[in-house]
């Protein structure tokens, strides 16, 4: 079986550049951890390591060293407005995410800021080859399940329009639910958070999908993310009567 290194170094051979060796910039808030997966990353995966960073670094360190990649962390809450302004044009390389959960609002989350690859927090070295090779040569490498939900998120927007769907479409407690959702609590969790029971939760989910025109509950979250992300994120009370 070929090494990780060799998986890229073949790959760089069919590269229009000539075969360079992908130049790669790490990001993220821990320096121990910049510092330890750069080592892993060059040791394991052959890539030529031209920087760490800290999120808030991170843009103008990449539009100085120019990178192929930027791997980063988006383990920290806010961490995407990171990867937002790495994607945005002219990119400063490719943003491939790490650290991922890998919720449907997150998959989609991810789409939506740019990135062109990302990680789940489980990865194994052999993955993180794997997407970085991919990602340099513009595919995304993500499971039937993330390809799913992105279409279907396609097609809402394809249904939509541009627009995002306005927060008055909900009620205040759908709302309330929608935020938890985005979360990643279940519907007993949410139950229990909210002081209410599962079923009048099961109830108000089934109109947040039909009100929004989606199928999945991460999809209603994302949805409601692009479209209201002030109204999505405040925190609801943590018990209230239905």
């Amino acid at each position: 079986m070929a090494s990780t290194s060799e998986a890229l170094q073949r790959f760089a051979i069919d590269r229009p550049d000539g075969g360079r060796t992908p130049r790669v910039l790490v990001v993220s808030d821990i320096r121990l951890f910049q510092e330890a997966l750069a080592a892993l990353l060059a040791r394991e995966c052959g890539v030529d390591i031209v920087g760490t960073a800290s999120p808030p670094q991170a843009p103008a360190i990449a539009a100085e060293l120019a990178p192929d990649i930027v791997v980063l962390d988006v383990t920290r809450h806010g961490n995407l407005d990171c990867a937002k302004r790495l994607a945005e044009p002219p990119p400063s390389g490719k943003v491939v995410a790490f650290g991922v959960v890998g919720t449907d609002a997150e998959v989609v989350a991810l789409a939506t800021a740019g990135v062109a690859g990302y990680l789940r927090h489980d990865a194994a070295i052999e993955d993180v080859t794997a997407v970085l090779a991919s990602a340099l040569r513009d595919e995304l490498l993500c499971s039937p399940r993330d390809a799913a939900t992105l279409c279907h998120r396609v097609a809402t927007l394809s249904r939509d329009g541009r627009e995002g769907p306005r927060a008055a479409v909900l009620s205040k407690r759908e709302l309330q639910i929608a935020g938890l959702i985005n979360r990643g609590l279940s519907n007993k969790e949410i139950a229990r958070r909210l002081g209410i029971q599962a079923t009048t939760v099961k109830n108000h989910v089934h109109n947040i999908l039909d009100k929004l025109n989606v199928h999945r509950r991460g999809e209603a979250a994302a949805c409601l993310r692009s479209g209201s992300e002030a109204l999505l994120d405040r925190e609801p009370p943590a018990r209230s009567t239905s």
